[in-house]
């Protein structure tokens, strides 16, 4: 379903309120993915907001780096994997309403909370579309890009500072918060995205493997972060 600029524009402005209330907003993200043998380049991970993806909390938690400033989860990713998540704001993708939503956690005894915000996928695709002018329906297995790379899209709509993906890889497979070895997909997609956003001046990586697959820059340190105020949209198609 096609979202309109102005309604899209009302959920940013919604969204941009409720990070400034969580105390995120005017901070650099980290966006910690849950790829095998994450980078995290000493300082980076105190002078940043932790933006975990999906169940990468549970490797957060094992490295003991606490709970997140912000987790973002699809709907329909398992939380057999991740019991006992805890962070302080939760962006949630899902179609129930937000009182529905509650419930559903209230019945997670191992999930730790304090703030919860929904959006829809379609929202989510919606971003990723005006951020970096879409992704091809043809182009891989679904023609969408994982949850990492739409956080990415994400925080740049919103007007962070500086963005930072760590754990986040397109040639490393299988998950850091397990040993299954599972088969990573939507590779294409984002890859395709990732390669319309290496120009982006406040967008950066910790992961060699995917600076060089994407032309993203390299972040080996907090030096990346002073890139200034990223007041509107930074992001745009190649």
């Amino acid at each position: 379903m096609q979202i309109d600029p102005a309604t899209l524009a009302a959920m940013r402005e919604k969204h941009r309120r409720w990070l400034s209330k969580l105390g995120i907003l005017d901070k650099p993200w980290l966006i910690f993915g849950s790829a095998p043998d994450p980078t995290l380049p000493s300082g980076l991970v105190e002078r940043c907001a932790r933006v975990d993806i999906n169940n990468a909390g549970k490797t957060a938690s094992a490295l003991g780096l606490g709970p997140a400033d912000l987790t973002i989860r699809k709907r329909k990713k398992s939380w057999k994997e991740h019991p006992n998540l805890q962070t302080r704001g939760l962006l949630w993708y899902h179609t129930a309403p937000l009182s529905m939503m509650y419930l559903r956690l209230w019945l997670k005894p191992g999930v730790r909370f304090k703030s919860l915000k929904r959006a829809t996928k379609d929202e989510r695709n919606a971003i990723v579309h005006l951020v970096c002018g879409g992704v091809p329906e043809e182009l891989g297995e679904t023609g969408k890009v994982t949850n990492g790379v739409a956080a990415a899209c994400y925080a740049l709509y919103m007007g962070v500072p500086a963005v930072v993906l760590a754990g986040i890889s397109l040639s490393k497979m299988g998950h850091s918060y397990d040993d299954r070895g599972r088969r990573r997909r939507q590779i294409d997609e984002d890859a395709f995205v990732l390669q319309k956003l290496r120009n982006v001046r406040n967008l950066f990586t910790t992961e060699t493997d995917l600076a060089a697959r994407t032309g993203i820059r390299l972040a080996s340190g907090s030096s990346c972060l002073a890139v200034g105020r990223a007041s509107d949209l930074q992001a745009g198609p190649a």
